[in-house]
C-alpha cells in the first residue's frame, strides 16, 4: 500500500488527518516530554489493537507488535499534549470498559471488547468534528488575512480523543509492519519487473510497498 493511499485510509477511518504524521514521515524526532511505557501498558495496547485487527485468517494486530510501535511513534512524534492525552488515555478506556461492562479491559472477552470500542469510537469521531470545525474557522480566518495555506504550526484547540490516536495508530503500525505488508496484504519486493497484464480475481489482496 502507498504511503499516500494509508493515510488517505487512516483520515477516512478516523476522520481527521494523522497526528504526528509530519514528524513520522520525516524521520524527525518530537520536542515532546519524557514518557514511560512500561510492559503492562504495550501489552494492554496490543490487545486494544488487535480488537481492532484481530487475527483472522491472517494475524492480526498483536503479532504485528503494534503495541511497540505505538510507544517508539509516540515518544518520537508526539507533542508533550497529545503524549499525555494518549497516555491518560490508557487508564481511561480500562476506566470506560469497567463502567460499561463491570471488569477491566484486558479480563474483558472478546465482545465486551468489541461493544467498547465501538462506543468509544463514535465519541472520538464528535470529538474529531469539533476539531475540524476548528481548523476550518482557523483557514477561513487565515485566507481573509491573505495567507497561504497549510500552516504547519497551526495547534488545534481542541484536543484529540485518545481513542483516535491508538486508532490511528493501529492501522499505521499494522499496515507498514512486515506481518501487515506480506501476511495481510499481498507484497513483492522492490525492485521487481513491469507486468501490465498481471492476471487478478475477485477478491484478491490489495499490494503492499515495500518496507
Amino acid at each position: 500500500m502507498e504511503r499516500r493511499e494509508l493515510l488517505k485510509m487512516i483520515a477516512l477511518a478516523t476522520g481527521g488527518a494523522l497526528v504526528g504524521g509530519e514528524l513520522f514521515f520525516s524521520g524527525c524526532k518530537s520536542a515532546g516530554g519524557t514518557v514511560t511505557f512500561t510492559p503492562e501498558t504495550i501489552a494492554f495496547l496490543d490487545e486494544v489493537a488487535e480488537t481492532i485487527i484481530p487475527a483472522t485468517s491472517t494475524p492480526g494486530a498483536k503479532a504485528a507488535q503494534v503495541g511497540e510501535f505505538m510507544k517508539v511513534y509516540v515518544t518520537d512524534c508526539y507533542d508533550a499534549d497529545d503524549q499525555k492525552v494518549f497516555l491518560e488515555g490508557v487508564s481511561k478506556l480500562d476506566e470506560a470498559c469497567n463502567k460499561m461492562h463491570g471488569h477491566d479491559f484486558m479480563k474483558a472477552p472478546a465482545e465486551h471488547r468489541k461493544e467498547l470500542l465501538v462506543s468509544l469510537d463514535k465519541e472520538a469521531k464528535t470529538v474529531q468534528d469539533q476539531r475540524n470545525k476548528a481548523y476550518t474557522e482557523f483557514e477561513k480566518a487565515e485566507r481573509a488575512k491573505g495567507n497561504n495555506l497549510p500552516i504547519m504550526d497551526f495547534k488545534n484547540p481542541v484536543a484529540p480523543h485518545y481513542f483516535t490516536l491508538m486508532k490511528q495508530l493501529t492501522l499505521l503500525g499494522f499496515f507498514t509492519s512486515k506481518t501487515g505488508a506480506t501476511e495481510t496484504l499481498r507484497h513483492i519486493q522492490v525492485p521487481g519487473k513491469y507486468d501490465g497484464a498481471l492476471p487478478y480475481k475477485k477478491g484478491d489482496k490489495a499490494w503492499a510497498d515495500s518496507i
